[in-house]
């Protein structure tokens, strides 16, 4: 199979579907809508999982695990929950097969197997989590109770894309229970606070924080946090959400407990979550034509040595030397693979290698052992460099400092030349198809223009950002008096 991807330029979504499938991050399976993560996109999905872990139970999380079944009736509970998920909802209806008597060898659904009751696949677990909730809490000393669950979730989408928008998906949701509003509403914020971390300083990604409108809220949600990301084509990525759901789910399950004064009173709640979707935010925010280019963080293979030799002596001498090095920069914490594979050539190594986005390439042959040198070359700026022995694990790791902070920033740079102040609707339209990006307009606060606005130009308000400044403006729609501006973009 050849590794050239059509270019970014050309067909952006094209390009994004190749460089999943050809860097081996995943590919379509038997089942309409779902995929299969292959081993190097799941070590990347583990290294997120892992630091995201971390980051929760160092703020008082635990991690449990509830069923994938919901009864219908408890997924009925809340009501705008049930609403807002009801289309995308896969159903369990019977519960065994029989043998076809008409055709040999085929299953069918037997009759009798019917359940009493329809169980719904979970799409979010709020229900079954809540109807728990209830036989854990009875009194103020059992709050705030915080728990995270790494789980899957299917949700029947009609157009699907890995990773963006899959069937079935990977993804953590956090449920968390409090005493009083203030203590709800500062959890919400903490973790949206904690996922703008994991994203800017983990995954080298920046984000903007903010409110999503009442129109784009999660349903059964007071308020939804949100971090919105922005792709090298210009369309927005909400990469997390953080939602304080007030008493709903407390008051559709009876989740009641004790106050300090003896009084009976609903819990305060809130969910957020993050999925699979942060694969796609990572590769659209910094690969290029080449592949995929990851910050050292997430790359499974920090760096990757590969040996040039023309015959077995040099091969064991260059290995020698690699099998030294890799012990030393992985005493640095530094993850290193070496590539002693002799049925590639080392073209074909360096080109999977650029594909898969391993941040560093080191080089050593029969002149670099005479010499006590390497070729060092970074795969975000292509950029090769001879370098001493002795200097080389000091050089790499100062290096994978320096990478993750230069995509960082690159990222940043084009998110913030891509934030544009327009106070027409002309210019509005203009920005959106001619230079893209994030469009920082006056909105009247209605659900009427906010739907307008989308049917004409399929831009949502992505966010109302939380350190937005009051000012006085009109709307760049209906010229309503406005107090804020918001920001709106096309996105997936």
């Amino acid at each position: 199979m050849s590794k050239n991807l059509t270019s970014r330029s050309e067909d952006y979504s094209k390009w994004y579907n190749e460089l999943v499938v050809k860097a081996d991050l995943a590919e379509n399976s038997a089942v309409r809508g779902c995929m299969v993560i292959k081993p190097y996109g799941f070590a990347i999905w583990e290294k997120m999982q892992a630091e995201l872990d971390r980051m929760f139970k160092e703020t008082g999380h635990q991690n449990a695990y509830f069923p994938l079944f919901i009864p219908k009736s408890l997924f009925e509970a809340e009501e705008k929950n049930a609403k807002g998920f009801a289309k995308e909802c896969a159903i369990v209806t019977h519960y065994r097969l029989e043998n076809d008597p008409e055709n040999e060898g085929k299953l069918r659904v037997d009759p009798k197997s019917k359940l009493e009751e329809e169980l719904i696949v979970r799409p979010t677990s709020e229900a079954i989590i809540w109807n728990t909730f209830r036989g854990w809490i009875q009194s103020y000393r059992d709050l705030p109770l915080l728990i995270n669950q790494w789980a899957n979730v299917v949700r029947w989408e009609m157009r699907t894309r890995l990773f963006l928008r899959t069937t079935e998906f990977l993804w953590q949701e956090g449920h968390t229970a409090h005493a009083t509003k203030q203590e709800a509403v500062a959890e919400a914020e903490l973790m949206n606070n904690v996922y703008a971390d994991f994203a800017e300083n983990f995954m080298a990604i920046p984000v903007i924080k903010g409110v999503k409108t009442e129109k784009e809220r999660f349903a059964g949600a007071e308020d939804t946090f949100c971090i919105e990301a922005l792709m090298q084509d210009g369309k927005a990525l909400q990469a997390g959400t953080s939602h304080f759901l007030g008493q709903n789910f407390a008051k559709a399950f009876d989740v009641k407990f004790t106050n300090k004064e003896g009084k009976q009173d609903y819990v305060w709640a809130t969910s957020w979550g993050v999925s699979t979707r942060l694969m796609g935010a990572l590769i659209m925010t910094h690969s290029d034509d080449k592949g995929l280019v990851l910050p050292p963080n997430l790359a499974p293979n920090q760096v990757v040595i590969v040996p040039i030799y023309k015959n077995d002596e040099q091969f064991e001498a260059v290995s020698e030397v690699a099998n030294g090095l890799m012990k030393d920069l992985r005493s640095k914490g530094v993850s290193v693979k070496f590539d002693n594979r002799t049925t590639f050539r080392p073209g074909a190594k360096f080109a999977q290698h650029e594909l898969q986005g391993v941040p560093l390439r080191i080089a050593i042959g029969p002149k670099d052992l005479e010499q006590g040198t390497v070729e060092l070359a970074r795969r975000d700026t292509f950029t090769k460099e001879v370098v001493l022995l002795n200097n080389l694990v000091d050089k790499v790791v100062d290096l994978m400092t320096e990478i993750q902070n230069c995509l960082y920033q690159k990222a940043l740079d084009f998110r913030d030349t891509h934030i544009t102040k327009v106070d027409t609707f002309e210019k509005f339209k203009d920005v959106l198809e001619n230079k893209t990006g994030f469009i920082s307009a006056h909105w009247d606060g209605t659900a009427e223009t906010e739907t307008k606005i989308k049917e004409i130009t399929k831009a949502t308000i992505r966010c109302i950002p939380v350190d937005i400044v009051e000012e006085e403006g009109k709307c760049v729609y209906s010229g309503k008096a406005s107090k804020r501006r918001v920001l709106f973009a096309k996105a997936y």
